[in-house]
């Protein structure tokens, strides 16, 4: 798969190198055919959706619409309205905490989450349970990345509530989300997936995985920063509640009272950011022609070929599954005696971005026992040519540090 050309930034150099890219999984570069949708917008049909009769803001709320439908699609939702349009992730989760679970936790209730967690399905089960006077309680991982199902399996009866990630922003690892969901469902516990890392990089079935609330960002997967997406399967959409108020989601107002919309709007407050949203609409189309079964493909082959080369750069640790069925694409790694916001400074050199940090897993990272890692991250427009970059890249870091 070669569609670099697709993506106008990567013809660009950085330091004087041609840029590698490799940082997806904080964010995905866009091909012009999304560019090109925010432009269209804007220059052709810029209004305010569900607010007017003229002509502007119908063709904006069809393209509006039509971009819901599409994503229903991509993740095969049964009913349109089960898809509520917000900013990324972290919103979609603090929705399902504050619109749904507030209610439905009491005193001493279990939260079940696991340490590979990325903080935005930690931080908000935190602030809950301590409100509620709850318990928020976590799966450990095994020695290789991978979740200790056994201690899932004792834990997950107990329990009220299920959030869990699909795939690690810092392991990759891709955890048996559907053997997991029957289970806790065989309690009726509901189950909230953080899929972030998941639906951009694989075929996500919603229908197929019985899961309750699901939740993701467009910026992720090709479209612009600012549209995400809350999946609620529809038995929940009536017990949960609006977590913001205002706007679109209103249906009558008096002084004493207010009324709601129908669904989804009734959880879409103020003004959608609606070009961002047609964008998804146009990423996903991209990716649809692709085949998201290629997109994996591609991935595993990448990943597979990364694995083998990096394993010939001596003092390197890697975190996580080394087999590529059971990863996404993403490799967390050090050099040993090498801080890795040092590693991605020379990287960067030559012109070869990655994250360095906690990467948002504090609690993972302590678990693995380190303070930071270094982490490459690879979509569709990575090629084996960009893992050797990577690699010699690295030997320079070793090279420069190492004297």
């Amino acid at each position: 798969m070669n569609v670099k050309k697709d993506f106008p930034i990567l013809k660009r150099e950085v330091n004087g190198k041609p840029l590698i890219y490799l940082d997806s999984a904080a964010t995905s570069q866009k091909p012009k055919a999304v560019i090109d949708s925010l432009t269209y917008y804007y220059e052709n049909y810029n209004a305010n959706t569900h607010r007017g009769i003229h002509t502007l803001s119908e063709e904006a709320t069809d393209a509006f619409e039509k971009a819901r439908e599409k994503v229903a699609k991509f993740i095969n939702a049964e009913r349109i309205e089960e898809i509520i349009f917000v900013r990324n992730t972290t919103e979609a989760i603090n929705g399902v905490m504050r619109g749904f679970a507030h209610d439905y936790l009491k005193k001493d209730n279990i939260i079940l989450t696991t340490i590979m967690e990325h903080h935005s399905n930690i931080v908000p089960w935190q602030q809950l349970a301590k409100e509620k006077k709850a318990k928020l309680e976590f799966i450990d991982i095994t020695n290789n990345g991978l979740l200790k199902m056994n201690e899932f399996d004792g834990k997950i009866k107990n329990a009220k509530l299920l959030a869990i990630t699909h795939c690690s922003n810092v392991l990759g690892t891709i955890n048996p989300l559907k053997e997991m969901i029957k289970k806790a469902h065989k309690y009726a516990i509901p189950v909230i997936v953080d899929a972030a890392q998941s639906v951009p990089h694989m075929k996500v079935d919603v229908q197929d995985l019985d899961v309750d609330f699901l939740a993701f960002s467009g910026h992720k997967m090709l479209a612009p920063t600012g549209a995400g997406v809350l999946y609620v399967k529809r038995k929940y959409l009536d017990r949960m509640q609006p977590f913001l108020f205002g706007g679109n989601m209103i249906k009558e107002v008096h002084k004493d009272y207010a009324s709601w919309n129908e669904l989804p709007w009734k959880f879409e407050a103020g003004t959608s950011d609606i070009a961002d949203v047609i964008g998804l609409g146009a990423a996903i189309d991209y990716l649809e022609k692709i085949g998201m079964n290629n997109v994996r493909d591609h991935e595993k082959e990448l990943i597979k070929y990364a694995l083998e080369k990096l394993s010939n750069v001596e003092d390197l640790e890697i975190y996580g599954p080394t087999n590529p069925n059971l990863k996404g694409g993403v490799i967390s790694f050090n050099i040993k005696g090498i801080h890795p916001h040092d590693v991605s400074e020379i990287l960067n050199s030559e012109g070869i971005a990655i994250r360095s940090g906690h990467a948002c897993a504090q609690p993972l990272l302590k678990r693995l026992g380190v303070a930071a890692i270094a982490r490459a991250s690879f979509y569709i427009y990575n090629t084996k040519s960009d893992v050797d970059a990577l690699v010699k890249g690295l030997e320079k870091v070793k090279k420069v540090l190492k004297k």
